[in-house]
């Protein structure tokens, strides 16, 4: 069963679109399931996200994730973006049912894609940002096996 939250950010989603000249794009997807996630972000010269806008191609989960996930990342600093975990989003949504929980993923990890290539754009580095995965189940092969 879906949240209040989840139900209106599907019904109703927030910050749907592109934005041109973007100060940074992210793209990431998932598999296993097909959901795609891409995010928008424009940056002022004071490294404060001015609009957010995304494109997901997914569930109503994967829409209700990136539509939370952009409100909480507008009008922050580029490190308190850095902050929004899928457990925020998640927690912002009133949560998600457990097989859903990807989807929390997908938003943190289209945020990070999008800061990234704003910082590969501007030549710069933001502390904590590593290289994101393209789809979040990269490297998870490799775990399988080894266990």
């Amino acid at each position: 069963m879906y949240s209040e939250k989840v139900m209106d950010h599907f019904q109703n989603p927030r910050n749907v679109g592109e934005i041109e000249d973007a100060s940074g794009v992210g793209t990431v997807g998932n598999a296993k399931c097909g959901d795609i996630m891409r995010i928008y972000l424009d940056i002022d010269e004071n490294q404060v996200i001015h609009d957010c806008k995304f494109k997901t191609f997914g569930c109503g989960a994967a829409v209700a994730t990136s539509s939370m996930a952009t409100e909480l990342v507008k009008g922050k600093t580029i490190q308190e973006a850095m902050e929004v975990t899928n457990q925020a989003v998640m927690d912002a949504l009133d949560g998600l049912p457990p097989v859903k929980v990807h989807c929390s993923l997908l938003a943190e990890e289209a945020i990070h894609a999008a800061l990234w290539d704003y910082a590969e754009k501007n030549h710069i580095e933001i502390e904590g940002l590593e290289k994101p995965k393209t789809d979040i189940h990269e490297g998870e092969e490799e775990q399988e096996e080894e266990y």
